[in-house]
């Protein structure tokens, strides 16, 4: 690995036996201290987690989705919490409409990610299930001093979902979003937050949460109900392996967007751009080119799987992907169609690794901010608009239904290397996931950055319609050729475009190189 720094950072990593990394400071210290009590990775994972839903409830909450990838010390399994929709929702409901709503109960799907933390809990915790949620009902309770870049997502919430009476009353208490370092309570969540701990999840699903959520769902001309919520379960799930040069890639299959990193990771082996210089026109040209053909796969096929009409093996078929890649040409961009398909930037991912080997990737999100405005009353809890994710596309694997799971942006990563982890790390942002996994996985193993340079490094962005944007950072001489070659390319100074990373990188002496993304508020800690 190289220790070289080149490019422009605020952080540095952290080297340690016992590792955290999220995307919110007190989030990471809530994981390593649960580590510090004697829990393992994923008792870290999970109070991390819990205790983002109430410091950066502008990226998720629990009201989200979660995903994870974990090796145990001796395996890898993977776990899918992503909610169905309402049994209500036949295409037939949505009739009339352009595309499916972003806000309000038509958008709401049954939240996963409660469920997500009792199945890891029950398999992989050492501690008990309601001692991981000492820090977040402390700071629901007693209050927590907002971050810069969560109070920036606030004010913007505030202006899109203020029409909502309940997000008004527990987000804009005072009228207005709180401002940076300003003090936050959230009592209702902490009320919440401590039924869920005492009956490990069951008050969201069959006890009184569930029924105050169908209550809201019938007085706000919602289709959930209390049967709805009670059918819910995550799913154990076994990740897709892709190898890629010496090293594999895991994903979690579909209905999330994992499996298109793995397309363009397979297409990328055929070009030889490992020997190009990251960054460079050739090298960026490549990448991108490799991605619009995953994402154009991932716009099609990608949906719940009981619903695909390919499985994932045949969009990985070996022969499928030498010619895909023998359509790239060195010389001009490929245009491709827009798609319809909504994204969002809105989530929040951690990994924590430990002393004994373990090591979790794991993600949650509202979708699009505090999602879809709808907040329940007395609770806290903003519900997520994963809905917003299907289409009204007749004949669609992902045209919206009953029971159904969602196409999901958000994605766990993770690497091996002769069947033993490499990195745990995701990219937190929506339609950037599948591509900033491409760029650190490409940049980490192919040109050995270590991972906070990798982090650092100016990224490229394929926006849904397939136009090109490039980070501040990448030379302008660069942004000409890439013109010259067809893209349709832009120097964006917005960081939100490009997502936000935490890695662990495991080290050949069992310990770890933990890195935080510049581009977000979190952290990445350890001892």
């Amino acid at each position: 690995m190289n220790w070289d720094f080149p490019y422009a950072s605020r952080r540095a990593p952290v080297l340690a036996r016992n590792v955290v990394a999220t995307s919110q400071p007190l989030a990471a210290q809530a994981g390593l201290d649960a580590m510090r009590r004697g829990g393992n990775a994923v008792d870290a994972a999970l109070a991390a987690a819990i205790t983002l839903t109430v410091v950066e409830p502008s990226m998720n909450g629990v009201g989200s989705d979660a995903f994870a990838i974990v090796w145990d010390g001796e395996a890898i399994s993977g776990i899918n919490g992503s909610g169905r929709s309402p049994a209500g929702w036949t295409p037939e409901r949505f009739a009339g409409l352009g595309e499916m709503p972003m806000h309000g109960w038509d958008a709401v799907t049954v939240p996963g990610c409660v469920s997500v933390w009792v199945a890891l809990s029950d398999r992989f915790g050492h501690l008990p299930f309601a001692d991981l949620f000492g820090a977040a009902i402390g700071y629901a309770r007693d209050g927590f001093h907002v971050g810069h870049k969560t109070a920036a997502g606030w004010r913007h919430a505030a202006e899109t979902l203020g029409e909502f009476p309940a997000f008004r009353e527990h987000f804009l208490p005072s009228g207005k979003a709180p401002a940076p370092g300003e003090k936050f309570r959230r009592r209702d969540l902490a009320d919440t937050l401590t039924r869920i701990a005492e009956t490990k999840g069951k008050a969201l699903y069959r006890g009184e949460l569930a029924a105050r959520i169908a209550a809201a769902a019938t007085q706000g001309g919602g289709a959930m109900t209390e049967d709805d919520l009670a059918a819910h379960q995550c799913d154990w799930v076994d990740p897709i392996a892709q190898p890629y040069r010496d090293v594999e890639l895991l994903e979690i299959p579909p209905n999330g967007q994992g499996l298109a990193a793995q397309i363009a990771l397979a297409i990328l082996e055929h070009q030889g751009t490992a020997s190009l210089e990251p960054g460079s026109a050739d090298w960026t040209h490549l990448q991108v080119e490799a991605m619009k053909i995953a994402i154009r796969a991932a716009f099609d096929h990608f949906a719940d799987p009981r619903a695909m009409k390919l499985p994932p093996e045949a969009l990985l078929e070996r022969d499928s992907i030498r010619r895909a890649a023998a359509t790239i040409s060195r010389a001009t961009a490929a245009p491709l169609p827009p798609v319809a398909l909504p994204v969002s930037h809105d989530t929040v991912y951690l990994t924590a690794a430990d002393e004994e080997g373990r090591m979790i990737s794991m993600i949650q999100s509202n979708y699009m901010g505090f999602g879809s405005g709808i907040v329940i009353p007395g609770t806290g809890i903003a519900m997520q608009n994963r809905g917003a994710g299907f289409t009204l596309q007749p004949g669609h694997p992902n045209e919206v239904g009953p029971n159904k799971r969602p196409f999901h942006t958000i994605i766990p990563g993770f690497v091996t290397r002769a069947g033993v982890p490499a990195m745990s790390f995701g990219v937190m942002g929506g339609h950037m996931q599948h591509q900033g996994h491409v760029q650190m996985v490409t940049r980490i193993f192919d040109h050995h950055e270590n991972p906070q340079a990798a982090s650092d490094a100016p990224r490229w962005h394929v926006t849904p319609d397939f136009q090109l944007a490039l980070e501040a950072g990448f030379p302008e001489s660069v942004a000409q050729d890439l013109a010259n070659r067809g893209h349709s390319v832009g120097i964006v100074e917005a960081e939100g475009v490009f997502g936000g990373a935490q890695l662990i990188y495991r080290m050949e002496d069992g310990g770890y190189c933990a890195a935080s993304d510049h581009r977000k508020e979190g952290a990445a800690v350890g001892f």
